[in-house]
């Protein structure tokens, strides 16, 4: 695969999860009105839990302050501009669409920072049993592309590399 045909791949990845992520936010907010409603359960395992994420993943790095979510948003877009460099070496099909899962989540959550000063996050994977609930972090579809794309790098990581022919 040419490097410019994998940057196309990555780039429309990065479009579609970024367009998805904003797409389901604004559903999220303006026609359910979760924040109104805090909470919506849709399966045993499943609820949308109204969640505004002042930190990055879990809410680490939350407390800095009044001026954080511009420190989170200027560390974002740094990660984001290396994930282009890398977009544009990329070899292989699956580093392609990893690299532009990660960027198209990133630079949704670096959107809401913008917007609302935190991330809207609202996916709440969770189970009750008998010894207690068990409940995973509420997380939104920016959240879920970046944890993909980084999985699918590590297993691509891990394949052996074709080589060209020795001519």
């Amino acid at each position: 695969m040419t490097p410019a045909l994998a940057t196309r791949i990555g780039l429309l990845v990065a479009v579609v999860i970024l367009v998805a992520d904003q797409a389901s936010k604004w559903w999220i907010l303006e026609v359910l009105n979760l924040p109104f409603l805090r909470q919506v359960v849709l399966l045993p395992v499943l609820s949308l839990t109204m969640v505004w994420n002042r930190g990055v993943t879990f809410g680490l790095l939350s407390g800095f302050g009044d001026w954080g979510y511009l420190v989170l948003t200027a560390i974002s877009l740094v990660v984001v501009a290396a994930l282009g460099v890398w977009l544009r070496r990329a070899e292989s099909r699956m580093a392609a669409i990893a690299i532009g899962a990660i960027v198209g989540g990133a630079i949704g959550n670096v959107i809401d920072r913008l917007r609302f000063g935190a991330v809207v996050d609202f996916i709440h994977a969770h189970v009750d049993t008998p010894w207690g609930e068990y409940s995973w972090y509420v997380f939104n579809v920016a959240d879920a592309a970046i944890v993909c794309g980084v999985v699918a790098l590590i297993i691509e990581s891990q394949w052996p590399r074709r080589t060209a022919p020795a001519a």
